[in-house]
Formats: structure tokens, sequence, C-alpha cells
């Protein structure tokens, strides 16, 4: 939900840096490269990965970054990905930070600096917790754009 990531991934610095998109994928991969074979293990057993992305526009160059790498990364390994614009998110009640949610139980929340660095996470089983991620989330996943069909402006 943020619009930026803190400095992010070797990739976005050499991105930044004028590299090539197949450059910065390529940095990338020892990056993320672990990630990308879980997601895909994991699917491989039937398992669903879907992440929703809520962006502003026009974007920063970290979404554009982001958007121009998830074929490499979250797409190569299975997952699941739709971008929302800001204005079509106005009225979801949603949760004030980030979060994974596993089989609607399990929430694992995830904070970030106001610069947008990791500043820990934190686990809950808590029922009112999941239930609303749960709801934000299908909503934000019914009115987001596929990967392939969003466009950073």
């Amino acid at each position: 939900m943020r619009d930026t990531y803190g400095a992010g991934g070797p990739g976005y610095k050499a991105w930044c840096g004028g590299a090539s998109e197949e450059v910065a994928a390529e940095i990338d991969k020892s990056f993320i490269g672990p990630w990308v074979n879980l997601v895909r293990e994991t699917t491989a057993r039937g398992v669903t990965f879907r992440r929703a992305r809520i962006i502003s526009e026009p974007v920063t160059n970290y979404i554009r970054y982001e958007h121009m790498a998830t074929p490499y990364s979250n797409l190569a390994g299975g997952e699941r990905v739709r971008w929302l614009p800001r204005p079509l998110a106005k009225a979801i009640a949603l949760p004030g930070c980030d979060f994974w949610q596993v089989d609607d139980s399990l929430l694992c929340w995830v904070f970030q600096t106001g610069d947008g660095d990791p500043a820990g996470y934190e686990l809950s089983s808590d029922r009112a917790e999941a239930m609303l991620c749960t709801t934000a989330f299908e909503v934000v996943w019914a009115r987001a754009l596929d990967h392939w069909e969003y466009r950073p402006a």
C-alpha cells in the first residue's frame, strides 16, 4: 500500500542508475531468487498466491520499476498480481499497514518506517483482524487490474 519501499533492492538501484530492464532484472534474481523459488515450489502444490498493490498515480519511480520487474519476479514464481490506483480504493476499509495473510486466519503484519524501510513484523491469529484483512483484500482484488492490463500512469 506504499508508493516506495526504502531504497529498494540492487536491481532497483541499478535501474535508477540507467541499467536496462533486462540488466536490472538479472541483478534482482540473486536478491529475489529465494522468494521466487519458494513461491514456485508452493504453487506447484496447488497453493494460490495473490498480491494486490494499491498505488498512487502518477506512480513513483519505485512503482514504475516494480511494475517492470513483476514478470521477472512475482509472476515468474507463480503469483497472481493486480494493481489498484488509489482513487478506486477510496471507499474500501483498509488496514493501516501492509500484511500477508495465510488461509484467511493467520496474519503477518508488515511495518515500515516513514521512509519505507523495514520496521518489523507481528504475527496475529485474531479473528477480527483476519476478517478485516480478508474483506478488504477481496474488495481490492475485485476492483484491481491484472498486471498485464495495468499501465503505470
